[in-house]
């Protein structure tokens, strides 16, 4: 039933547990004898494709392994529906724990699978998967979103955290409005919080990358109000310091965002600077360690002294993935965080080392 591993998605203070399946079943979660279910309003979810089940995080930790179980629905008859018998399937699961996390970013895949899963092992051990964004090249149909769960599921066998940032290609196609039935959100809202381990992060959403009255989106895109919102939430997390990024423990802090926001592009891309400006001042109150971005398939490294951040942000800025549209070549980048800065390594499928950089740690 299940067609990947499960993928262990970081979100707020919970794990959301969730699994593409190829028939009607009822899902859930066992971790330390106690069960949690993907269900609505008391009754299980089985006419889906994407199953969830959210699992608070320190109670996957202690664990360490959860048993994903699911029930064939054969018929969903009103009257003593046909549930075929229980099929599980046991997880270990290992929580960032240590102060110097590997990470490895996967962003602008495009619909490559095997390349971004290759360069992710060429790197080697990771304790924390990055997808940040346009892993499928659109939203048309079930299957591009599918992409996603192939590659963090090759990656990651459900055993370390995923987090998750929309791209602007995401938003494109008939199914683009489900995003958040098939990946990790918070209220519905494709923008939120996590903290996994001493790491603490903000997501952000860009959402598309030219305006809403852009002809070729027909109307249908309205991602300025969907923007102010976010401003809005920058707005809650900074009242709420004490919960988030300024938390017992946290050491590192990061922005992740598909679209590199602080960097004023040419049109038509060139949008929402008043919008995106007020992001960045706003997250000066957070003082965050770095940026992690993509959407400009480059390998690149910027530091708050190179004047590539036009909008007053005080973080070095890592922006990595690089599709590979004419040759079956993927670049990613991954990340070795280590007290006083971080090694950066922007490497192919090939395991080719592209560029290497040594980025001292935001201070405050």
């Amino acid at each position: 039933m299940l067609i990947t591993d499960p993928v262990v998605f970081a979100v707020g203070n919970d794990y959301h547990i969730m699994a593409p399946v190829d028939e009607d079943c009822l899902y859930g979660v066992e971790v330390g004898g106690e069960k949690f279910l993907d269900e609505a309003n008391g009754v299980f979810r089985s006419d889906c494709r994407i199953h969830r089940a959210i699992v608070p995080m320190e109670v996957l930790s202690a664990a360490g392994e959860c048993a994903v179980f699911t029930r064939k629905v054969a018929d969903g008859a009103p009257d003593s529906p046909a549930i075929e018998g229980l099929v599980e399937m046991q997880y270990d699961f290992q929580p960032l724990v240590t102060e110097e996390p590997r990470v490895y970013v996967v962003s602008d895949t495009h619909c490559q699978i095997e390349e971004p899963i290759a360069a992710a092992k060429a790197f080697g051990k990771i304790d924390l998967l990055i997808l940040n964004g346009d892993i499928p090249d659109c939203a048309y149909n079930h299957d591009f979103y599918l992409i996603a769960y192939r590659i963090a599921a090759a990656i990651t066998h459900g055993n370390i955290p995923v987090v998750m940032a929309r791209g602007n290609h995401d938003l494109r196609g008939y199914i683009a409005e489900h995003y958040a039935e098939y990946f990790p959100n918070q209220n519905g809202n494709t923008y939120y919080t996590f903290r996994v381990g001493s790491i603490w992060g903000i997501v952000l959403d860009g959402g598309e990358d030219k305006p809403d009255e852009y002809p070729d989106y027909s109307g249908i895109v309205c991602c300025h109000r969907f923007r102010q919102r976010q401003t809005a939430f920058i707005k809650q997390v900074t009242d709420n310091a004490a919960n988030e990024y300024a938390a017992d423990g946290v050491k590192l802090r990061l922005v992740v965002c598909h679209n590199p926001f602080v960097h004023r592009m040419d049109p038509p891309f060139d949008i929402e600077q008043e919008i995106y400006a007020e992001w960045a001042k706003l997250l000066q109150n957070v003082n965050p360690h770095y940026m992690i971005c993509g959407h400009l398939h480059c390998s690149q490294v910027h530091t708050p002294d190179d004047g590539w951040s036009t909008n007053g942000t005080l973080c070095p800025v890592l922006v990595g993935g690089i599709p590979g549209r004419k040759n079956p070549i993927w670049h990613g980048m991954g990340i070795e965080f280590f007290a006083d800065g971080c090694h950066v390594t922007h490497n192919n499928n090939n395991g080719e080392i592209v560029l290497e950089s040594d980025v001292p740690k935001a201070s405050f």
